[in-house]
Formats: structure tokens, C-alpha cells, sequence
């Protein structure tokens, strides 16, 4: 029947079904290939120094299929900041959740935000250097979702030091950011472990 639908794990009951699910899978993973290549191909040249053959052509498809996955290349852009903005607030959410206290949160948040940056350099190069290429809507967003990033880390450190100012707080966070953001430009110098260890406890130091 066309209307048989597969929820979870249960099995395909229909061709239609199945075709239909298939596609979908398919279109998540061509999407994911797409941004991946974005995040390569902009840190290297830059927002415009890339053209939508050249990300067509990274992940196997003519440069106008890739319209059947972003209307624009500054459309791919934004789905690219704004899905690691997100990640990073429901990441930063989660382990704040599962922290017993504010120090065990901060640290936790510490070596949550180091795993994402010795794991996405290019997206945070393609940050620093692309994000006035979005609309002002889209940048909007991005910036949204960053600041309430920030907030979350302000909120901990506020639990831990209740008579600082929250200005100065918002500022060690920054500043910490920066440190552990640094990966795009000093990532490749040490063995990972090593700048792992280096940019939490520079990063620890910054904020306590």
C-alpha cells in the first residue's frame, strides 16, 4: 500500500517506501558532502574565491545540481554557520545539563569547545573570514545563536564567581574562544593530544 509508512528500525513495507527513504538518506548525505566541501574549498580560497562548479565538482555532481540542494552558494554558507552554531549551543547545552556543579561544568565545556575546534578548523577559519558574505538575516542568526552560546558559558562562571561583573565575565569568555580557537593557525605544530592539553588548561587559566 502507498501509504504504509517505516518509523525507526521497522521494516520496509512497501516499495514506494523504501525508494522514498532511500532518496532522503541519499539527499542528508549529499548535503553533508556539500558543507564539508564548502568548509575545505572556503577556508582555502575564501567565499569568493569559490565557485558552485567547484563545489559541485568536490562531491561528484555538475555545479547546477548543486541547486537542488542550496538555492545559492551564500545559501550553502549560511547552512554551514548556522548548523555549527546550533551544534555548539545544544553541545554547550548538553554538558552543562549533565555537570554535577560549576566546576565540573566549565571544565566540561572547556574540553567540549577544544574537541570542536581541533575538529573544524576550516569552519572556523570560513568564520573569521567569510561571515560578512551572509545576508544580514542570516548573519543575524549566526550571531544569535553565538551569543547565546557565550551566554551559557557566562552563566557557569557566574555560579562559580557571583560577585564579578558579568562584563568581565563575557570578556575572560572571549578571550578563551580565542585561545582555543586559535587551531587554524597553530593546530598543525604539535601532535593533537599535546595541543589539546595546552589549549584547556590556557584556556582554564583564562577563565578563572
Amino acid at each position: 500500500m502507498a501509504d504504509d509508512i517505516i518509523i525507526g528500525d521497522d521494516p520496509v513495507t512497501t516499495e514506494s517506501g523504501s525508494i522514498r527513504l532511500g532518496r532522503t538518506a541519499a539527499k542528508a548525505q549529499r548535503r553533508q558532502a556539500l558543507l564539508a566541501a564548502a568548509a575545505s574549498r572556503f577556508a582555502e580560497r575564501g567565499f569568493n574565491g569559490v565557485s558552485i562548479e567547484d563545489l559541485g565538482a568536490a562531491v561528484g555532481m555538475s555545479g547546477p545540481a548543486v541547486y537542488r540542494h542550496f538555492e545559492s552558494k551564500q545559501a550553502l554558507l549560511a547552512a554551514l554557520l548556522i548548523d555549527v552554531s546550533r551544534e555548539l549551543l545544544s553541545g554547550g547545552t548538553d554538558v552543562v545539563a549533565r555537570a554535577p556543579d560549576g566546576e565540573l561544568a566549565l571544565r566540561a565545556l572547556v574540553e567540549f569547545h577544544v574537541r570542536f575546534a581541533l575538529s573544524n578548523p576550516d569552519v572556523i577559519r570560513v568564520q573569521d573570514r567569510d561571515l560578512d558574505s551572509l545576508s544580514e538575516e542570516d548573519r543575524r542568526a549566526v550571531r544569535t545563536l553565538q551569543r547565546r552560546y557565550v551566554e551559557l558559558w557566562v552563566a557557569i562562571l557566574q555560579r562559580m564567581q557571583p560577585t564579578t561583573d558579568a562584563a568581565a565575565l563575557r570578556i575572560r569568555a572571549h578571550a578563551a574562544f580565542g585561545l582555543m580557537n586559535s587551531t587554524p593557525y597553530s593546530g598543525d605544530q604539535l601532535p593533537q593530544n599535546d595541543l589539546r592539553d595546552i589549549l584547556e588548561r590556557m584556556a582554564i587559566a583564562a577563565l578563572c
